[in-house]
């Protein structure tokens, strides 16, 4: 039996900031293969810079990304944090305007992230083998800005409010808060080696639901 691991999102997922092999992806995938006792198989389909619109389009006319989520057994989601990202960067040099953007942000990002978990639900719906889904909470990039910190924490309990026996929510803001000098690559945006091992972790703990 070889379990399929199949990653969705964005730089996260890709690993960036880390060296090959030292993203959270291929660490949580050797953590899971020593907890269920067999080979695990992995699909990294993470896209730099993609948004929850972007993961939503994929999903639902991606005949790759749809077949690769179909077949696993383990799906691990981490989205959001472009849409935050990129309200910053609209708003910069106006900060009267930062909240005004990171409202709208926010009510499209919940929106977005509400069509992809429907869609993953509707994939899986036809597959009679068990299967989990793992949610990436978000920690923040801009932990000096106080508008981040509360979309942020607004974000999380908005995905980790999709929690059931097969979805888990992986908190990880709590780690990195306070924590960003040593847990982010140089460019104090992505997680480095030591951050990427951390959200491994954290997935890790939430068990392996009925794979075991």
């Amino acid at each position: 039996m070889v379990y399929q691991y199949t990653a969705i999102g964005d730089s996260l997922t890709t690993g960036f900031g880390a060296l090959p092999g030292n993203g959270f992806v291929p660490v949580y995938r050797r953590m899971a293969e020593g907890r269920l006792q067999t080979p695990v198989a992995s699909a990294n389909l993470g896209v730099n810079g993609l948004t929850t619109a972007g993961l939503e389009q994929r999903l639902k006319t991606d005949g790759g990304f749809r077949s690769a989520v179909k077949d696993a057994e383990i799906i691990t989601v981490s989205i959001g944090g472009n849409d935050l990202i990129k309200a910053a960067k609209a708003a910069a040099g106006r900060p009267g305007e930062l909240n005004g953007y990171l409202q709208k942000a926010l009510r499209d990002c919940k929106r977005n992230f509400s069509d992809i978990m429907s869609t993953l639900s509707q994939l899986k719906a036809g597959t009679r083998s068990p299967y989990i889904i793992r949610i990436v909470g978000l920690y923040n990039p801009y932990p000096q800005v106080d508008a981040a910190t509360d979309w942020v924490r607004q974000f999380n309990r908005y995905a980790a409010g999709y929690s059931s026996y097969a979805v888990g929510f992986a908190s990880i803001y709590h780690e990195f808060a306070g924590n960003e000098r040593g847990l982010l690559f140089l460019d104090h945006i992505h997680p480095n080696g030591r951050g990427y091992r951390v959200i491994a972790g954290k997935l890790d703990a939430l068990g392996y639901g009925s794979l075991r």
